[in-house]
Protein backbone atom coordinates (compact mmCIF):
# COMPACT_ATOMS: atom_id res chain seq x y z
CA UNK A 1 0.00 0.00 0.00
CA UNK A 2 0.97 3.46 -0.87
CA UNK A 3 2.37 5.42 2.27
CA UNK A 4 2.96 9.03 2.36
CA UNK A 5 6.45 10.60 3.22
CA UNK A 6 4.77 10.82 6.93
CA UNK A 7 3.91 7.01 7.10
CA UNK A 8 0.14 7.81 6.10
CA UNK A 9 -1.89 6.35 3.66
CA UNK A 10 -3.43 9.12 1.21
CA UNK A 11 -7.04 8.75 2.40
CA UNK A 12 -6.02 8.53 5.98
CA UNK A 13 -4.04 11.94 5.32
CA UNK A 14 -6.84 13.56 3.31
CA UNK A 15 -9.31 12.55 6.82
CA UNK A 16 -6.24 13.72 9.14
CA UNK A 17 -6.19 17.04 7.08
CA UNK A 18 -9.89 17.54 6.93
CA UNK A 19 -9.81 17.25 11.37
CA UNK A 20 -7.03 19.21 11.71
CA UNK A 21 -9.43 22.41 9.86
CA UNK A 22 -12.72 21.17 11.80
CA UNK A 23 -10.63 20.80 14.88
CA UNK A 24 -7.84 23.68 15.39
CA UNK A 25 -9.66 26.65 16.18
CA UNK A 26 -7.67 29.08 18.26
CA UNK A 27 -8.51 31.11 20.86
CA UNK A 28 -8.95 34.55 20.67
CA UNK A 29 -5.95 36.83 20.07
CA UNK A 30 -3.73 34.19 18.69
CA UNK A 31 -3.17 32.97 15.09
CA UNK A 32 -2.88 29.08 13.48
CA UNK A 33 0.69 28.09 13.99
CA UNK A 34 2.43 26.85 10.77
CA UNK A 35 2.77 23.52 11.21
CA UNK A 36 6.61 21.96 10.31
CA UNK A 37 6.06 20.03 6.82
CA UNK A 38 7.85 16.89 8.19
CA UNK A 39 5.18 17.05 11.32
CA UNK A 40 1.82 17.60 10.25
CA UNK A 41 -0.63 17.81 12.72
CA UNK A 42 -2.84 15.05 13.36
CA UNK A 43 -5.36 14.22 15.82
CA UNK A 44 -3.85 10.60 16.06
CA UNK A 45 -0.63 12.11 16.89
CA UNK A 46 -1.85 14.66 19.48
CA UNK A 47 -3.21 11.46 21.11
CA UNK A 48 0.24 10.05 21.08
CA UNK A 49 2.38 12.81 22.61
CA UNK A 50 -0.35 12.97 25.24
CA UNK A 51 0.41 9.64 26.13
CA UNK A 52 4.14 10.17 26.08
CA UNK A 53 4.01 13.22 27.79
CA UNK A 54 2.55 12.14 31.11
CA UNK A 55 4.42 8.95 31.01
CA UNK A 56 7.01 8.12 33.79
CA UNK A 57 8.34 5.16 32.18
CA UNK A 58 10.49 7.84 29.59
CA UNK A 59 13.08 8.22 32.49
CA UNK A 60 15.28 5.58 33.58
CA UNK A 61 13.91 5.09 37.50
CA UNK A 62 10.58 5.27 35.92
CA UNK A 63 9.67 8.65 38.26
CA UNK A 64 9.81 11.58 36.15
CA UNK A 65 7.81 12.82 33.13
CA UNK A 66 7.61 15.52 31.36
CA UNK A 67 4.77 16.37 32.92
CA UNK A 68 6.38 16.07 36.15
CA UNK A 69 8.21 19.66 35.15
CA UNK A 70 5.27 20.59 32.99
CA UNK A 71 2.23 20.13 35.31
CA UNK A 72 -1.03 21.31 33.81
CA UNK A 73 -1.74 22.13 37.62
CA UNK A 74 0.78 25.07 37.46
CA UNK A 75 -0.22 26.16 33.94
CA UNK A 76 2.97 23.30 32.62
CA UNK A 77 5.50 24.50 34.96
CA UNK A 78 6.53 22.82 38.49
CA UNK A 79 6.19 25.89 40.89
CA UNK A 80 9.41 25.33 41.85
CA UNK A 81 13.24 27.52 41.55
CA UNK A 82 14.52 24.49 40.15
CA UNK A 83 12.98 21.07 38.43
CA UNK A 84 13.42 17.90 40.20
CA UNK A 85 14.77 14.84 38.14
CA UNK A 86 15.58 11.36 38.31
CA UNK A 87 16.83 10.51 42.20
CA UNK A 88 15.51 13.54 43.47
CA UNK A 89 18.07 15.37 41.77
CA UNK A 90 17.56 19.06 41.26
CA UNK A 91 18.65 21.48 38.12
CA UNK A 92 19.80 24.29 37.44
CA UNK A 93 17.32 26.08 35.98
CA UNK A 94 13.48 26.95 36.84
CA UNK A 95 11.17 25.12 33.96
CA UNK A 96 9.89 27.16 31.59
CA UNK A 97 6.01 26.70 30.46
CA UNK A 98 4.65 24.50 27.63
CA UNK A 99 2.11 27.25 26.71
CA UNK A 100 2.15 28.86 23.33
CA UNK A 101 5.55 27.16 22.27
CA UNK A 102 4.19 26.81 19.20
CA UNK A 103 5.01 30.07 18.23
CA UNK A 104 8.68 29.55 19.38
CA UNK A 105 11.47 29.34 17.03
CA UNK A 106 14.28 28.04 19.22
CA UNK A 107 13.34 26.00 22.58
CA UNK A 108 14.91 25.77 26.39
CA UNK A 109 16.66 29.29 28.42
CA UNK A 110 19.65 29.51 26.23
CA UNK A 111 17.48 28.30 22.76
CA UNK A 112 20.37 24.92 22.19
CA UNK A 113 16.98 23.39 20.50
CA UNK A 114 15.66 24.61 17.18
CA UNK A 115 12.74 22.97 17.52
CA UNK A 116 9.99 21.46 19.74
CA UNK A 117 10.88 18.03 18.11
CA UNK A 118 14.56 18.62 19.23
CA UNK A 119 13.38 19.81 22.58
CA UNK A 120 11.84 17.00 23.25
CA UNK A 121 14.80 14.56 23.19
CA UNK A 122 17.10 16.27 25.60
CA UNK A 123 15.53 15.80 28.90
CA UNK A 124 15.43 11.93 27.89
CA UNK A 125 19.39 11.60 27.84
CA UNK A 126 19.87 15.00 30.30
CA UNK A 127 21.75 12.97 33.35
CA UNK A 128 19.98 14.95 35.54
CA UNK A 129 16.03 14.99 34.57
CA UNK A 130 15.35 11.77 32.93
CA UNK A 131 19.06 10.20 33.01
CA UNK A 132 18.43 7.33 30.12
CA UNK A 133 19.13 6.88 26.27
CA UNK A 134 17.24 7.41 23.54
CA UNK A 135 17.54 3.59 22.46
CA UNK A 136 16.32 2.25 25.92
CA UNK A 137 13.17 4.47 25.89
CA UNK A 138 12.59 3.05 22.16
CA UNK A 139 13.26 -0.43 23.64
CA UNK A 140 10.73 -0.01 26.33
CA UNK A 141 8.12 1.67 24.39
CA UNK A 142 8.21 -1.13 22.22
CA UNK A 143 8.08 -3.59 25.23
CA UNK A 144 4.70 -1.80 25.96
CA UNK A 145 1.55 -3.32 23.80
CA UNK A 146 -0.58 -0.45 24.44
CA UNK A 147 1.29 1.76 22.22
CA UNK A 148 1.78 -0.38 19.16
CA UNK A 149 -2.18 0.82 17.46
CA UNK A 150 -1.00 4.54 19.02
CA UNK A 151 1.80 4.48 16.82
CA UNK A 152 -0.20 2.69 14.36
CA UNK A 153 -2.41 5.19 13.97
CA UNK A 154 -0.33 8.14 14.09
CA UNK A 155 2.11 6.98 11.78
CA UNK A 156 0.62 4.32 9.79
CA UNK A 157 2.81 1.27 11.20
CA UNK A 158 3.75 0.21 14.93
CA UNK A 159 7.31 1.12 14.21
CA UNK A 160 8.96 2.94 17.22
CA UNK A 161 11.63 5.11 16.97
CA UNK A 162 12.96 8.17 18.83
CA UNK A 163 12.29 10.65 15.91
CA UNK A 164 8.69 9.27 16.18
CA UNK A 165 8.76 9.63 20.02
CA UNK A 166 9.89 13.31 19.70
CA UNK A 167 7.10 14.59 16.54
CA UNK A 168 4.45 12.89 19.07
CA UNK A 169 5.57 14.89 21.99
CA UNK A 170 6.32 18.11 19.84
CA UNK A 171 2.12 17.57 18.20
CA UNK A 172 0.75 17.75 22.04
CA UNK A 173 2.87 20.57 23.30
CA UNK A 174 1.98 22.56 20.04
CA UNK A 175 -1.77 22.21 20.77
CA UNK A 176 -0.91 23.99 24.23
CA UNK A 177 -2.15 27.47 23.83
CA UNK A 178 -3.42 30.22 25.97
CA UNK A 179 -5.76 33.12 24.27
CA UNK A 180 -8.97 34.94 24.78
CA UNK A 181 -7.52 36.61 27.97
CA UNK A 182 -9.37 39.75 29.05
CA UNK A 183 -6.43 41.76 27.10
CA UNK A 184 -7.60 39.57 24.26
CA UNK A 185 -11.06 40.80 24.92
CA UNK A 186 -10.37 44.31 25.21
CA UNK A 187 -8.17 44.97 22.23
CA UNK A 188 -11.16 43.13 20.33
CA UNK A 189 -13.48 46.03 21.73
CA UNK A 190 -15.12 44.91 24.87
CA UNK A 191 -13.87 48.13 26.80
CA UNK A 192 -15.46 46.15 30.50
CA UNK A 193 -12.83 43.36 29.93
CA UNK A 194 -9.77 45.42 31.65
CA UNK A 195 -10.49 46.28 34.97
CA UNK A 196 -9.88 50.74 35.65
CA UNK A 197 -6.42 49.07 37.54
CA UNK A 198 -5.75 46.90 34.55
CA UNK A 199 -5.87 49.65 31.87
CA UNK A 200 -3.75 51.90 33.54
CA UNK A 201 -1.48 49.24 33.75
CA UNK A 202 -1.97 48.73 29.72
CA UNK A 203 -0.59 52.15 29.96
CA UNK A 204 2.55 51.99 32.13
CA UNK A 205 3.39 48.53 29.90
CA UNK A 206 2.96 50.06 26.89
CA UNK A 207 4.30 53.48 27.31
CA UNK A 208 6.00 54.79 30.68
CA UNK A 209 7.63 51.24 31.45
CA UNK A 210 8.37 50.63 27.63
CA UNK A 211 7.93 46.33 28.56
CA UNK A 212 6.82 46.24 24.76
CA UNK A 213 10.53 46.37 23.89
CA UNK A 214 10.88 43.11 24.57
CA UNK A 215 7.26 41.49 25.15
CA UNK A 216 5.09 42.39 21.86
CA UNK A 217 3.06 40.00 19.33
CA UNK A 218 0.29 37.62 19.91
CA UNK A 219 2.60 35.63 22.42
CA UNK A 220 4.13 38.71 23.87
CA UNK A 221 8.14 37.69 23.41
CA UNK A 222 10.58 38.74 20.64
CA UNK A 223 11.73 35.59 21.11
CA UNK A 224 15.37 36.67 21.84
CA UNK A 225 18.34 36.56 24.34
CA UNK A 226 18.47 38.99 26.67
CA UNK A 227 20.92 39.81 30.01
CA UNK A 228 18.48 41.25 32.13
CA UNK A 229 21.73 41.17 35.37
CA UNK A 230 19.72 38.18 36.82
CA UNK A 231 22.11 35.82 39.21
CA UNK A 232 25.01 38.07 37.42
CA UNK A 233 25.64 39.03 41.31
CA UNK A 234 26.61 35.81 42.41
CA UNK A 235 29.83 33.92 42.83
CA UNK A 236 29.67 31.77 39.71
CA UNK A 237 26.70 33.25 37.67
CA UNK A 238 24.74 30.43 35.03
CA UNK A 239 26.29 32.25 31.85
CA UNK A 240 23.26 31.36 30.01
CA UNK A 241 23.60 31.29 26.40
CA UNK A 242 27.38 31.57 26.43
CA UNK A 243 27.64 28.19 27.30
CA UNK A 244 25.52 26.98 23.97
CA UNK A 245 26.61 29.76 21.79
CA UNK A 246 30.50 30.06 22.97
CA UNK A 247 29.79 33.70 22.23
CA UNK A 248 31.14 35.88 24.97
CA UNK A 249 28.96 38.63 23.91
CA UNK A 250 25.85 36.40 25.07
CA UNK A 251 27.48 36.13 28.87
CA UNK A 252 23.82 35.87 31.17
CA UNK A 253 21.54 36.39 28.09
CA UNK A 254 18.32 34.34 28.64
CA UNK A 255 15.39 34.04 26.24
CA UNK A 256 12.70 36.50 26.77
CA UNK A 257 9.44 34.24 27.90
CA UNK A 258 6.09 34.47 27.15
CA UNK A 259 4.11 36.90 29.27
CA UNK A 260 0.73 34.61 28.65
CA UNK A 261 -0.11 32.88 31.95
CA UNK A 262 2.50 34.89 33.44
CA UNK A 263 0.24 35.02 37.17
CA UNK A 264 0.09 31.27 36.99
CA UNK A 265 3.27 30.83 36.33
CA UNK A 266 5.75 31.70 39.45
CA UNK A 267 8.74 31.58 40.45
CA UNK A 268 9.68 33.94 37.82
CA UNK A 269 12.99 34.21 35.53
CA UNK A 270 15.42 31.48 34.55
CA UNK A 271 16.63 31.00 38.29
CA UNK A 272 13.32 31.13 39.66
CA UNK A 273 14.37 33.91 41.80
CA UNK A 274 11.59 36.18 42.01
CA UNK A 275 8.63 34.69 44.03
CA UNK A 276 5.95 37.13 43.08
CA UNK A 277 4.96 39.25 40.25
CA UNK A 278 5.96 42.62 42.35
CA UNK A 279 8.91 41.17 42.55
CA UNK A 280 9.34 41.05 39.23
CA UNK A 281 8.26 44.78 38.48
CA UNK A 282 10.73 45.67 41.23
CA UNK A 283 13.36 44.54 39.60
CA UNK A 284 12.96 45.80 36.74
CA UNK A 285 12.10 48.87 37.94
CA UNK A 286 15.40 49.39 39.93
CA UNK A 287 16.90 48.25 36.34
CA UNK A 288 18.52 44.78 36.89
CA UNK A 289 21.71 44.06 38.45
CA UNK A 290 24.43 45.82 36.46
CA UNK A 291 27.26 43.69 34.54
CA UNK A 292 28.99 44.21 31.57
CA UNK A 293 27.02 42.63 29.04
CA UNK A 294 23.88 44.10 30.92
CA UNK A 295 20.98 44.75 27.73
CA UNK A 296 21.11 48.69 27.36
CA UNK A 297 17.43 48.80 27.76
CA UNK A 298 17.95 47.78 31.15
CA UNK A 299 17.66 51.02 33.27
CA UNK A 300 15.54 52.65 36.45
CA UNK A 301 11.84 53.22 35.77
CA UNK A 302 10.97 55.73 38.36
CA UNK A 303 7.48 53.94 38.46
CA UNK A 304 5.12 55.02 41.33
CA UNK A 305 3.55 52.81 43.83
CA UNK A 306 0.60 53.03 42.06
CA UNK A 307 2.15 52.18 38.51
CA UNK A 308 3.62 48.76 39.94
CA UNK A 309 0.34 47.73 41.65
CA UNK A 310 -1.73 48.71 38.03
CA UNK A 311 0.92 46.71 35.67
CA UNK A 312 0.41 43.82 38.11
CA UNK A 313 -2.88 43.89 37.28
CA UNK A 314 -2.58 44.37 33.73
CA UNK A 315 -0.20 40.90 33.75
CA UNK A 316 -2.68 39.32 35.15
CA UNK A 317 -5.00 40.08 32.49
CA UNK A 318 -2.94 37.97 30.20
CA UNK A 319 -4.40 34.90 31.91
CA UNK A 320 -6.42 32.42 29.11
CA UNK A 321 -8.00 29.68 28.46
CA UNK A 322 -6.99 27.16 25.99
CA UNK A 323 -4.96 24.98 27.75
CA UNK A 324 -6.74 23.50 29.92
CA UNK A 325 -8.15 20.28 27.95
CA UNK A 326 -4.54 19.66 27.92
CA UNK A 327 -4.99 17.10 30.63
CA UNK A 328 -3.45 13.43 31.43
CA UNK A 329 -4.69 10.76 29.35
CA UNK A 330 -7.43 8.49 31.81
CA UNK A 331 -5.19 5.66 31.74
CA UNK A 332 -2.14 4.96 30.21
CA UNK A 333 -0.83 1.90 27.59
CA UNK A 334 0.27 -1.09 28.77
Amino acid sequence: MLLLSNGIAPAEAQRAAQTQRAKIVMPLGLVEPVWPSDNPYTTAKMELGRALFFDKRLSADETVACASCHDPKFAFTDGQPFSTGVRNQKGGRSAPTVINRVYSVEQFWDGRAVTLEEQAKGPIQNPIEMATTHDAVVTKLRGVKGYAPLFRAAFGSEDVDIDRVAKAIATFERRVVSGNSAYDRYKAGNKTALSESARRGFMVFFDKAKCDQCHFGINFTDGSFNNLGVGMDKPEPDLGRELYTKRASERGAFKTPTLREIARTAPYMHDGSLTTLEDVVEYYNKGGNPNPNLDQRMKKLDLTEQDKKDLVEFLKSLNGEGWQHAQAPKSLPQ
